[in-house]
């Protein structure tokens, strides 16, 4: 999965970031499919996924499925989600 962050310079932590992911393929479109990032308040990295279907119009996230003891244990429960999970989980949120 390729990564690009839609933030620039410092970073503070405890805000969202957003980080771009590959889209995925859902009926002839593409689904754009977006991680946000934070450090919470309880000392442990959490995320959620949030995805954009242009054609469709829509936007749906799910709750804050991902944590980890560091952000590099968060990215490692992501990069393990194949494609065909995301779709999974995109149709799940409709």
């Amino acid at each position: 999965m390729s990564v690009q962050s839609l933030r620039t310079g410092s970073r503070d932590v405890r805000e969202p970031t957003l980080y771009e992911l590959e889209p995925i393929r859902l009926d002839g479109g593409a689904v754009a499919v977006m991680l946000s990032v934070r450090f919470a308040d309880d000392g442990v990295w959490r995320g959620r996924l949030e995805f954009q279907h242009s054609e469709a119009g829509s936007q749906r996230a799910t709750a804050e499925i991902f944590c980890g003891t560091s952000e590099d244990e968060l990215w490692q429960s992501v990069r393990a989600l194949g494609a065909h999970h995301l779709r999974d989980l995109y149709r799940s949120l409709a």
